[in-house]
């Protein structure tokens, strides 16, 4: 059964019935956790095993780890930093900010491929212009270039670890102050400002091969009247021919009230797909998912399997094997030379 176009969350720590029938799905092909499907290690292993068996190929199983304020599995997980302490590192030497990108994105990758969770929506590839809330110290720097590089070492992490990264969020979130989980973010910036700019990020990271990229649902209105998710102009003429991106488009949560603008749930996926979009999120929100699975039966794309099947994990160690190893204990010591304290989870 081809991996379907629909990632799709679940509700508690352990799988229902009706949850086995959702994902049995052929419009499904995969499934965001988030800390309330989070208990234990032990739990969270089981969770992840039992989704793998519905199905063959199987589901991919993704989480936001990002770190910092944005960590949905914490106790006995690593406490991850927020990518600007990498941009802080960097502007004083710029050599160990790159070796601690790598190491971070190692560990962060690492303990998730040894639970079994294929990808992390990860890294962060918006610039930090000082006016986005909820990007903020998510993003690694104001600058392009050192984006770019902090991001290339963080996801050469996460392929050792067998980990493919997602860049996010095309073409840019870091330049508007409104949050698009509560409002629909207008970048009124000109397209040029943006091609000297927000995009360079992006575009060097397709040059090194990033295997995914995920939308962001932002207006720029000097381009398109819609969210660049559900934008043929921004998927379909800049990443895919202009930037000649490959890999997989992943549009970001339906369910957010920037995306409320393109109508009924239905009506979303339907015009993130038609724009170009190999896989749609539709999270918190039952109804929605039910919407949205009733009304895509005859929707099928041979492309898009190819692209998503390349999104599952590589064997990984298990976990107390990787917990006592001797490249563990030195990637850990690099994150804990750069990391400060803690900051407060954020739910988003």
């Amino acid at each position: 059964m081809a991996l379907g176009p629909v990632m799709v969350d679940l509700q508690s720590t352990c799988m229902t019935d009706e949850d086995c029938q959702m994902l049995a799905n052929p419009r499904v092909g995969g499934v965001i956790l988030f800390s309330r499907n989070f208990e234990s290690i032990e739990q969270l292993q089981n969770l992840v095993e039992a989704i793998h068996q519905i199905r063959s190929p199987r589901l991919i199983v993704a989480v936001d780890q990002e770190g910092g304020r944005v960590q949905r599995f914490r106790e006995g997980f690593v406490d991850l930093p927020p990518l600007s302490l990498l941009g802080e590192l960097y502007d004083e030497s710029p050599d160990r900010a790159l070796e601690c990108a790598q190491a971070t994105g190692w560990i962060m990758a690492a303990e998730l491929r040894a639970i079994g969770i294929d990808i992390s929506f990860s890294p962060i590839l918006d610039l930090d212009y000082g006016v986005s809330t909820v990007i903020g110290d998510r993003a690694f720097h104001r600058q392009p270039e050192t984006v770019a590089e902090l991001a290339h070492a963080y996801i050469v992490g996460m392929r050792k670890a067998g980990m493919a990264a997602t860049g996010k969020h095309f073409p840019g979130h870091g330049a508007v102050q409104a949050d698009s989980h509560t409002d629909l973010p207008v970048d009124e910036r000109p397209y040029v400002d943006m091609l000297n700019e927000d995009l360079l990020s992006f575009e060097r990271l397709i040059h090194y091969d990033i295997a995914a990229i995920m939308m962001a649902h932002v207006i720029y209105s000097d381009v398109d009247t819609n969210p660049a998710c559900f934008s043929q102009h921004w998927i379909a003429d800049v990443l895919r021919t202009r930037l000649a991106f490959e890999g997989v488009v992943f549009s970001d949560d339906l369910s957010m009230a920037a995306a409320h603008c393109m109508g009924s749930y239905s009506d979303r996926a339907m015009a993130a797909l038609q724009a170009g979009c190999d896989m749609v999120l539709v999270c918190n929100s039952i109804e929605g998912r039910k919407e949205i699975l009733s009304n895509l039966s005859d929707y099928h794309n041979p492309v898009s399997h190819c692209r998503l099947i390349r999104m599952h994990g590589k064997p990984a160690p298990d976990w107390d094997k990787l917990h006592t190893s001797q490249e563990w204990d030195a990637a850990l010591k690099l994150l804990s030379s750069y990391h400060r304290d803690p900051l407060l989870p954020m739910d988003i």
